[in-house]
């Protein structure tokens, strides 16, 4: 995992409430436990029409889509089935954050141990940027906010591990890695 600390982004924006995992990535689609490719896959039933082509209404196939690495989603982004495929799929696609008001529990771990921020903001801070498509924002992970064109901050809450994971590229088994001397000494006084 690459460390997060700060980007700057443009913004897509998906207005759409309640968007699940099975929207984000089709269950048909999950048979692979390999991350490459899975990006051609996201949205893929709103994306693509039966025979394959692009739909160009959707917000991914736009030219101004092109190269964004935030997505600006509806309140209660994520929810659904467990699949750790979802993060894969927005992260192989380019995504580097994900911002809503609210975001699934369940898809938000996953997110968290796979290097994808997600985001939780208000609901005044939310509607601009879904009015605001194509947007550049600062996304602080060490300062935990995002910053808005004309300079307004916007605060976001993670949780501390998270946190020290993200920032230091790591996952929780990278994490527990680097322990490992730690972990012997312990180890090593309490034998008995």
């Amino acid at each position: 995992m690459e460390p997060i600390r700060q980007f700057r982004a443009r913004t897509v924006a998906m207005p759409q409430a309640n968007i699940d995992t099975d929207q984000i990535i089709p269950a048909r689609f999950l048979r692979t436990t390999v991350r490459a490719g899975l990006g051609e896959k996201l949205f893929a039933d709103w994306r693509y029409a039966a025979d394959g082509a692009p739909r160009p209404e959707f917000a991914l196939n736009q030219a101004a889509a092109a190269g964004c690495e935030v997505l600006v989603a509806g309140r209660n982004f994520g929810c659904g089935s467990s699949r750790e495929h979802a993060p894969w799929a927005l992260l192989d696609y380019g995504f580097r954050a994900v911002i809503s008001t609210e975001i699934a529990d369940i898809f938000r771990s996953n997110s968290l141990k796979n290097g994808l921020l997600p985001i939780v903001v208000d609901e005044t801070s939310a509607a601009w940027l879904l009015a605001n498509p194509g947007c550049e924002l600062l996304v602080d992970l060490e300062g935990s906010h995002v910053l808005l064109p004309g300079g307004r901050a916007v605060p976001f809450q993670i949780e501390r591990f998270a946190r020290y994971c993200l920032l230091n590229g790591v996952d929780e088994l990278g994490y527990l890695r680097s322990q490992e001397a730690a972990i012997a000494r312990y180890e090593r006084r309490n034998q008995a």
